[in-house]
């Protein structure tokens, strides 16, 4: 793991979850991901989790996650407390979307 000479990422993969949440789900929503993130945060293999609300009125939500390898994802994507957890989003959501890739490259911003 870590950076190779070239500064790609070696093996890190990246997640970007996409949920339009119903009219009115937001609390029952967020609730959900409060569990959600409990549960990933004991994950072995897990880096960090992000959730983005709307900046519009879309009801479009974003659940980013960052993991060391694919294999670590997908073997808490595959756990049964995952797919307990994720059972009830259907109840909150009408649109959900998966993306993960890996990293290629990283480039941070300058701290100030």
């Amino acid at each position: 793991m870590g950076t190779n000479h070239q500064g790609r990422s070696a093996d890190k993969l990246g997640v970007v979850f996409a949920v339009r949440v119903v009219e009115g789900g937001e609390r029952g929503f967020l609730e959900l991901y409060e569990q959600l993130r409990k549960s990933v945060s004991r994950t072995p293999g897990h880096i960090i989790e992000r959730l983005g609300e709307p900046a519009d009125d879309s009801r479009q939500w974003v659940i980013t996650s960052e993991w060391q390898t694919a294999e670590h994802f997908f073997a808490w994507q595959q756990s049964e407390e995952h797919r307990e957890l994720v059972a009830p989003l259907r109840e909150f959501t009408d649109q959900r979307q998966s993306l993960r890739y890996r990293v290629l490259k990283e480039t941070r911003g300058v701290s100030s």
